[in-house]
């Protein structure tokens, strides 16, 4: 992931907030901010994010039916 930013939104760790002053949010490393948090660890560490993991793809709808599964 070398020279890649880190997208936090398709990050497993990433979540929305209800606090308006800091609306995102960062499971992995605990903390909640108004800032993209890959942005905050890169400022405050000088290292890119190292607890990025990709969210699974959502599955189509009907993906994993079989002809039992129907009526």
């Amino acid at each position: 992931m070398e020279g890649e930013k880190t997208n936090c939104l398709r990050c497993k760790h990433y979540y929305v907030t209800w606090d308006q002053y800091a609306p995102r949010g960062c499971h992995g490393h605990g903390f909640k901010t108004k800032e993209i948090p890959s942005t905050v660890v890169k400022k405050t560490s000088g290292m890119d994010c190292l607890l990025f993991i990709e969210k699974p793809k959502p599955k189509k709808p009907g993906q994993d039916l079989n002809s039992d599964d129907l009526w």
